[in-house]
């Protein structure tokens, strides 16, 4: 049985998808790859399963259906301090201005 469980959502497949992606890939990087993860494929409902930690990634209709947080309303909450993300590509140059292009008439 986990120690911790994590309950999040995304409003579409690709946000949980995009979600279950970046704790999968943060994690894998400090070596701790999920042991198993579970919808992927629907990205309706995504569990990442890393032992100790639990992580279910749902689309906001599917988690409000389910309700998992009444399965374990006599858990402890333990509330994650709000930080800023950090930027994906802060390393890549600043775009330059779009030039718009007009086709002359006549």
């Amino acid at each position: 049985m986990a120690d911790y469980l994590i309950l999040c959502s995304g409003e579409t497949e690709r946000h949980v998808r995009a979600i279950a992606d970046h704790i999968d890939q943060t994690l894998s990087a400090r070596r701790h790859p999920p042991l198993s993860m579970e919808g992927a494929a629907t990205a309706q409902w995504i569990l990442l399963d890393f032992g100790d930690v639990v992580a279910h990634i749902f689309r906001s209709d599917i988690r409000a259906h389910y309700g998992l947080e009444h399965l374990w309303a006599d858990a402890k909450q333990v509330r994650l301090p709000a930080t800023p993300p950090t930027p994906a590509v802060s390393s890549l140059p600043a775009a330059k201005p779009r030039t718009r292009r007009v086709r002359k008439q006549g």
